[in-house]
């Protein structure tokens, strides 16, 4: 098994996709003046998207009537795993870290919530290894994705009426009596440098942290407007941010358009498949260019974490890949004629392990201002998706053939 798992990992480790990821985790890291364009990062995500989606949809105009009911109670099963998922983080951070209760919070609504990046990754990682899977996984991301806005947002209005501040700490927290009612962003600094106020040091960080991933951009010179505010949680505003987010209706419409055009025939898809199928793995090695490159200056806001938050973005992926493997088979051995495909068990893993870096950063914006703006993202991208893409999904595989020895499917 060692050896397979090495062969794997070897294997795996330095096709094309991942040579783009290495490649741009090293621009930062030589300090080359090169910034990926932003809207082109912007234009990536939305093909991906829209590409996983119309893959998806046009599958899934294949599928039997007859397995639309197991389909959609494997999709529930994983949007209540991912709630299980999203608590069990919160406890590990708690245990295993000393950062304020409202960031473990956010954090783990980001490990609640699954990311569209790592999904494609590991689609391409299977289709190279050839190992099939059932063609609904896409609609797994899309639901699978919603949790963790759900988990964060409950887990922070439990703290706001235990006594969160503005500034984002709780009564027993360090900081408390310094920073109580002061009304400054969020942050996770609880002492400021010698000669700075505790708002100039937080003010400095975010500014800095804009510049250095948009040096095009320019801080607002207006004068203050006043203090942040949290949002109610049922807000026209957020119920938005959460269901008609851009990255799921992207990804909803995608898989909508691919089964209604599958529906009509192979000489409707033909030519859109062209674009959305054949051009997908170019695609995402530039997206994977772009997700290094941010992933390496991540790695800077973890300093201040300690080393219980590295390990924890590290051995938390494995954990909820595991457990998600394991929720699979207990699925197909319980429900009658379900029969999942061996890649599906690895994706299914990929979205329980996997955290969100584009729908609960948006919502955290509107809803979560007292929590830190960086360190979930350091997490989740500087840690678990650099992880997951390199060693992870290989790992996943190995989890996934050793588990199938204790469910023998018959």
């Amino acid at each position: 098994m060692l050896d397979e798992f090495w062969q794997n990992v070897t294997q795996n480790l330095f096709k094309p996709l991942l040579l783009f990821f290495y490649f741009g985790f090293l621009i930062p890291i030589l300090k080359v003046r090169f910034e990926f364009p932003y809207v082109l990062y912007q234009g990536l995500t939305m093909y991906l998207l829209v590409a996983i989606g119309w893959q998806g949809g046009e599958e899934l105009a294949k599928v039997r009537p007859e397995d639309i009911d197991n389909i959609a109670g494997f999709t529930v099963m994983g949007f209540l795993l991912n709630v299980v998922i999203g608590g069990l983080a919160y406890l590990l951070l708690k245990y295993m870290t000393r950062v304020r209760r409202v960031d473990r919070a956010t954090v783990a609504g980001y490990y609640a919530s699954d990311s569209a990046g790592t999904f494609a990754t590991g689609v391409a990682v299977l289709a190279g290894a050839g190992i099939a899977f059932n063609a609904y996984m896409p609609v797994l991301l899309a639901v699978m994705e919603i949790p963790g806005c759900l988990v964060a947002l409950y887990l922070v209005v439990r703290l706001r009426h235990r006594g969160l501040t503005e500034s984002g700490y709780m009564p027993d927290e360090p900081g408390y009596t310094l920073l109580a009612g002061v009304g400054i962003g969020p942050g996770t600094v609880a002492h400021p440098s010698h000669g700075r106020s505790v708002e100039d040091e937080h003010a400095r960080g975010v500014v800095q942290e804009l510049e250095l991933e948009h040096p095009s951009w320019k801080s607002d010179q207006s004068p203050a407007r006043g203090k942040a505010k949290r949002m109610p949680i049922f807000s026209p505003a957020l119920l938005q941010e959460v269901f008609l987010n851009p990255g799921l209706i992207l990804l909803v419409g995608g898989i909508a358009i691919g089964f209604i055009s599958a529906m009509q025939g192979q000489n409707v898809v033909h030519d859109q498949n062209e674009l959305f199928i054949a051009a997908f793995h170019g695609a995402l090695c530039l997206f994977l260019l772009e997700m290094g490159m941010t992933a390496a200056r991540k790695l800077k806001d973890l300093r201040a974490a300690g080393p219980g938050f590295i390990l924890f973005g590290l051995l938390a992926p494995n954990l909820f890949a595991f457990l998600g493997i394991l929720a699979a088979y207990g699925y197909a051995n319980l429900v009658p004629d379900t029969h999942f495909q061996p890649g599906t068990y690895v994706l299914f893993a990929v979205l329980c392990s996997s955290a969100s870096y584009i729908t609960v950063p948006a919502v955290q914006r509107l809803a979560i201002p007292e929590a830190s703006p960086t360190l979930p993202l350091a997490a989740a991208l500087g840690l678990t998706f650099s992880y997951s893409v390199t060693i992870g999904i290989p790992l996943y595989v190995e989890m996934n053939r050793v588990v199938a020895h204790w469910f023998p499917m018959s």
